[in-house]
């Protein structure tokens, strides 16, 4: 199963190697044994409940935290001891911390003023960093007078100021609505792939996860259980736990049988991991179609319309729930009560044991 970014790396960052990392607080284990490598330029994103040890990864990493053991070497040098001032990264976390006293121009290049650059360098890289995020007419203002996704914007602008070998995001956008939350989310990446600085991402929010990043690595109780592109993720998820955490999953009958998984009437391939004999196959609603048909052995229970397309809850005899997505078009024509019949697409999918 491969794991190579979608893109091609760029030469601006510098690869990072988290080896064998372990961190333990008192009897709890943050992190058991996490291996993690980001190639230059590329967008990583860490995705995982909450206590999962992805925070605890990226604060080892800025040096904010020091492991238990293992190493952390980035473009090839040793900072697994060197003090979090030592270790030219940028941060930006969920809160703004934006000085509130200083002007917007101020807050950018206040990095770079800790570093003794001379005011005109600090005044030129910080109107510039402001005009690649999009706030170049907002120098003179303060903290006070932006809004919460101008703040952000800043919090990004004086990360990127400084030049950071490694950028780290910790939950950047979850203070912010939905709408501006998307749209921050894209103007990171917009502006992470057009600096090209080695990104880790840390957030609890799918979506944002497969939205933006080159690969996504999901963990659980300290471990990586998957790192893969986004499709890769959510079409061939490795484990059990990957398949029931990213996005919604229908918990089919199933029985494996020489790679074959046969799943409502029908044969599909089942992926590498997946349990031998019965079990419950992992399928997408997308996946799931539904016919009219009154000897189809499924009743309509619910349609619930989401704008272009609706998800429609249908009950098998045996008392399972299916969801299946749909076009809306082709779900407002199902009524409750309406007998069905179900179809999985022949694509793979994950069987795992009950």
């Amino acid at each position: 199963m491969t794991t190579t970014p979608v893109r091609p790396p760029t030469a601006a960052g510098l690869a990072v190697e988290l080896t064998d990392l372990t961190r333990v607080y008192g009897s709890v284990k943050a992190l058991d044994g996490l291996t993690l490598h980001l190639a230059p330029g590329e967008l990583v994103a860490l995705l995982g409940p909450s206590g999962c040890g992805k925070t605890t990864a990226l604060r080892i990493l800025a040096g904010l935290d020091q492991p238990t053991s293992g190493r952390v070497e980035v473009g090839g040098k040793d900072l697994t001891r060197v003090p979090a001032n030592k270790r030219d990264m940028g941060m930006v976390f969920q809160a703004y911390s934006l000085f509130p006293h200083l002007t917007v121009l101020e807050n950018v290049a206040f990095g770079l003023k800790l570093r003794g650059k001379d005011a005109g360098a600090r005044r030129k890289v910080a109107q510039e960093k402001l005009e690649l995020v999009g706030l170049s007419e907002h120098g003179s203002r303060y903290a006070s007078q932006l809004s919460g996704g101008q703040q952000q914007r800043v919090a990004l602008a004086r990360a990127l100021a400084i030049e950071p070998s490694v950028l780290l995001l910790d939950e950047p956008l979850s203070a912010l609505d939905a709408k501006v939350r998307v749209q921050l989310r894209d103007e990171i990446r917009r502006v992470q792939i057009e600096v090209g600085t080695t990104t880790l991402f840390v957030t609890h929010d799918q979506e944002e996860a497969l939205a933006v990043a080159d690969r996504v690595g999901v963990m659980n109780a300290g471990r990586l259980e998957q790192l893969a592109p986004p499709a890769e993720l959510y079409s061939a998820p490795a484990t059990k736990f990957v398949g029931e955490f990213v996005g919604l999953s229908n918990r089919l009958p199933a029985t494996v049988q020489g790679g074959t998984a046969s799943v409502l009437g029908r044969d599909v391939p089942a992926l590498d991991g997946s349990t031998s004999g019965p079990g419950f196959a992992l399928v997408r609603p997308e996946a799931v179609s539904v016919v009219a048909d009154a000897d189809g052995g499924a009743t309509v229970t619910a349609v619930m319309f989401l704008g272009p397309l609706s998800r429609v809850t249908c009950l098998l005899a045996d008392g399972t729930d299916v969801v299946a997505q749909l076009a809306s078009s082709d779900a407002l024509r199902l009524q409750p009560g309406q007998a069905v019949r179900l179809e999985v697409e022949p694509s793979p999918v994950l069987v795992v044991a009950g």
